[in-house]
């Protein structure tokens, strides 16, 4: 008996090509055949990037790392929609059974002042590294790990704060505000710490330290609309937003300049 053939995609691949960050930038089409729907768009990417090396031309560069969807490395807009179709799910755990024969595909890297674009699909997200590095910590004393439930916490705060601490900064949200807010993913950094006692000695400080830095990097003020909770591949609330208001707000009576 005669094996049944997979089925398999043949796409027109509409990329955002850019050499430098100061080099012009423009949309390239190519063509790719023989695509599994099984496969990962990342890994749809890289048969692209091997006949493109074949052919002795330049492969496109994008970023990623764990490939399991908690890393926050990957990322890019595809077709309008920062990682993809479906949501909550990061463009690495996107698979091509999630399109259609023929389709064209257009993707584009973050768009925003604060993410400069460094090659084709890969933006420079250190800006993220340098709000957290302003507040985004907790005092401890070096050597021995302590005792887990030296300090108690309620079940509600403890896992209120790892629903914010699931963030895995990958910028979503500042590549879908029209104003490329970071207020989502600066409110889960900050609303992790403010519900633990362990984040307590940097409470005063940290939200205003946190929300200068964000202004200091370019990034826009909250547009109140939703889209970055929308997109967030780990279902960050905008719960968060409010709370960075209010520790924002509570620095500031306490006299934190």
């Amino acid at each position: 008996m005669e094996a049944r053939k997979k089925p398999t995609l043949k796409l027109t691949l509409r990329i955002w090509r850019q050499a430098g960050p100061t080099a012009p930038g423009r949309f390239v089409d190519y063509q790719v055949a023989g695509i599994s729907p099984e496969m990962s768009f990342l890994e749809m990417l890289d048969v692209l990037n091997e006949q493109l090396t074949r052919r002795g031309e330049d492969p496109v560069a994008f970023d990623s790392d764990c490939r399991e969807g908690i890393c926050g490395m990957c990322g890019f807009v595809i077709n309008g929609r920062p990682h993809g179709p479906n949501p909550r799910t990061t463009v690495c755990q996107l698979h091509m059974r999630f399109f259609k024969d023929g389709e064209t595909i257009t993707i584009e890297p973050w768009r925003a002042r604060a993410f400069p674009i460094v090659k084709d699909l890969i933006v420079d997200r250190s800006a993220f590294d340098r709000i957290i590095a302003a507040g985004g910590y907790i005092s401890t004393n070096v050597g021995a790990a302590p005792e887990a439930n030296t300090i108690p916490v309620p079940r509600d705060r403890a896992e209120a704060a790892m629903d914010s601490a699931a963030c895995i900064g990958c910028g979503a949200c500042v590549a879908v505000c029209k104003n490329a807010s970071a207020h989502l993913f600066v409110g889960a950094k900050i609303t992790q710490l403010a519900l633990l006692p362990q984040g307590e000695p940097e409470r005063a400080r940290r939200a205003v330290r946190m929300v200068q830095q964000m202004d200091i990097e370019g990034f826009g003020s909250c547009s109140n609309e939703g889209e970055c909770e929308a997109v967030c591949p780990k279902g960050i609330s905008l719960a968060n937003i409010a709370t960075l208001r209010r520790e924002y707000v509570r620095g500031l009576l306490l006299g934190v300049h």
